[in-house]
């Protein structure tokens, strides 16, 4: 082994001592940047995430059921009766229950109450989505507005918007049913109750846009030359729909039920014209100790229909917000 001596001496003859060098071997292991971009893939947006976190709760597929059958009983009814005749009633039969004909039982009066509870869903659901439809357009154009012009406009409409909230929609509507008594019909109630329950929605709207219209995109629209209506069209509107999407799916219900409670009052739909659960509420309502199931069943199909909806809201209301489904 070399001593000290002899380091110093080949340092001083100009000898550099020979070091071993480590070298990598050839067959390294590529690895993928953490940050490359994947074109196959496509970008996300709120749309796309709360539909892949919808899909994904049972609460979803179970409230797509019931509004899935809603809808295709309220379409094809006679699908599910055959042949019976809702509106034909034999007293020889009245109060029977259940059993031989009848899936559900016969009224006082010896009608089905199987026939018209399923074609009774018809008009319901009708009444409440023209409501619905009412609502939704006004409450979008006025909360618009009011929310992206702002100052005198803003002032005007939402005063008008604290006008109608102030009067409770169902004594509003009692009013016109009653002023209207000699022309009630689907689109008179349906008026009735949507002139005057549009200003929740416009509040959301408006509320929404405020939020919307002060982003960087919405300044990069309107210094590229398009116009302040353009601007809230195209740009604004969009990304401010979705509190509006979970309010009417939540109105819906309460529209329906709207329209059962008016017809329970006996100023809704005449019952001499139109089947309804309402109608039929109304109707059983005196017979509730001889034969309560003429009251129950009606009930329980508006009670499973708003169940559905409310449901449904419930969903797309935490699927549309990132907040939410960042706490499951």
């Amino acid at each position: 082994m070399p001593n000290n001596n002899q380091n110093m001496s080949s340092a001083a003859g100009g000898q550099i001592p020979a070091m071993e060098h480590f070298v990598s071997p050839t067959d390294v292991i590529e690895v993928e940047p953490v940050d490359k971009v994947k074109i196959s893939d496509k970008p996300s947006n709120l749309w796309r995430d709360a539909w892949r976190d919808m899909r994904r709760r049972p609460m979803f597929w179970i409230a797509a059921v019931i509004i899935l059958v809603v809808a295709v009983v309220a379409l094809f009814p006679s699908m599910f009766t055959g042949t019976v005749d809702p509106r034909y009633c034999d007293l020889k039969l009245s109060n029977q229950p259940a059993g031989g004909d009848s899936l559900l039982g016969y009224t006082k009066q010896g009608c089905d109450v199987y026939a018209r509870i399923i074609h009774g869903t018809a008009t319901s659901v009708t009444v409440g989505f023209i409501v619905i439809l009412m609502t939704s357009v006004m409450g979008v154009i006025i909360g618009a507005i009011s929310g992206f012009y702002g100052g005198f406009v803003d002032s005007m409409l939402s005063r008008l918007g604290d006008i109608f909230f102030a009067i409770p929609y169902i004594l509003a509507a009692i009013v016109i049913m009653s002023v209207f008594s000699e022309h009630r019909n689907v689109w008179v109630i349906s008026l009735a109750i949507g002139a005057f329950a549009w200003p929740s929605t416009a509040r959301i709207m408006r509320a929404e846009v405020l939020r919307v219209k002060n982003q960087d995109f919405v300044t990069a629209a309107e210094a590229m030359g398009l116009s302040r209506f353009r601007t809230m069209a195209r740009h604004v509107l969009p990304n401010s729909i979705a509190p509006v999407i979970v309010v009417t799916t939540l109105s819906l219900a309460g529209a329906i039920v709207a329209e059962a409670t008016l017809s329970f009052l006996g100023v809704g739909l005449p019952s001499s014209q139109f089947l309804s659960w309402g109608n039929e509420i109304s109707a059983a309502q005196f017979d509730l100790r001889n034969n309560p199931s003429t009251l129950i069943w009606p009930s329980l199909a508006l009670t499973i229909t708003v169940l559905g909806f409310i449901m449904m809201g419930e969903v797309v209301r935490d699927a549309l917000d990132p907040k939410a489904r960042a706490r499951r």
